[in-house]
């Protein structure tokens, strides 16, 4: 790389910390400490999509013409979900969780990063099952109002439903995937009943604090869009939202093994990344 193309990086660099920290001081939205890879790459396909020739314009729009803040969100925020989403994962817990879930009168549960609402209901559906769901209250949260308003209705395209059943089916479930929507026209509504006792509220992971004291957290495949800092920052506030014995759920690509907090859990499930709170923790 020459001398010109190094400084021309260094400048983009120098424009995209610029971008982050206008954000957060403007609008409160800290995404300083995400996987810097993954915030670069959003930011300049946004640049580009607009024809701006560098991220400074892009900035001048977002200060300047404040509804444009929502495509910033959309860009980086974590969006990629579907219904029983790595259906293993659901089956271990069925098989691994909820009997011990079963041991408390009442039990709550914190999803955090909920984007558009689908994981959640799927394990609302799962809850139902298992005869769980009446004792339940579901706290579903994410930084980005928009997401958290799609989550709120429930309608999804039907285009989905026939993975959405394929995954429900592998993840063990009990009845037919048709009993928990009603089909109109292009999308697939679904049942009240799943939404009773789900609270869908705004909450973010690295600016907020502890949210509510659970026994059980549901955060997958966000932690790995974080830097170390904020990863061991987040799940110190799992860590302090669970209960003693309580359990935490990640990704298929995340795990505790190297965070601050790894002596404060057992592994239930090292395949499933499904981890229980000791009791002298």
């Amino acid at each position: 790389m020459n001398d010109q193309a190094s400084q021309l990086l260094q400048l983009q660099d120098l424009e995209i910390d610029l971008f982050l920290e206008a954000i957060f001081r403007y609008y409160g939205y800290d995404f300083r400490n995400y996987n810097r890879a993954h915030v670069k790459r959003r930011i300049i396909h946004r640049q580009q999509t607009l024809g701006l020739s560098s991220v400074s314009e892009l900035q001048h729009r977002v200060l300047h013409e404040k509804d444009f803040i929502e495509h910033i969100l959309r860009d980086l925020s974590i969006n990629v979900t579907e219904m029983y989403r790595d259906p293993a994962f659901y089956l271990a817990m069925r098989k691994e969780v909820f009997p011990l879930l079963r041991t408390w009168p009442y039990i709550k549960i914190w999803h955090a990063g909920c984007s558009t609402g689908e994981e959640v209901y799927s394990f609302a559906i799962m809850l139902k099952e298992e005869g769980l769901y009446d004792r339940c209250q579901i706290y579903a949260t994410d930084f980005n109002p928009l997401v958290i308003e799609t989550a709120k209705k429930g309608i999804y395209p039907i285009s989905k439903i026939k993975d959405y059943t394929y995954n429900y089916q592998q993840a063990g479930g009990l009845q037919s995937f048709s009993d928990y929507y009603i089909a109109k026209y292009d999308s697939a509504i679904l049942n009240q009943s799943l939404r009773q006792n789900i609270v869908f509220a705004e909450h973010n992971l690295v600016t907020d604090s502890i949210f509510a004291e659970v026994q059980l957290i549901l955060c997958r495949n966000v932690l790995i869009y974080f830097n170390k800092e904020l990863q061991n920052k987040v799940v110190r506030i799992f860590k302090d939202s669970l209960v003693k014995g309580g359990f935490l759920g990640l990704g298929s690509k995340e795990n505790l093994m190297f965070t601050d907090v790894y002596e404060a859990f057992e592994v239930v499930d090292p395949k499933e990344k499904i981890y229980k709170k000791k009791l002298q923790s």
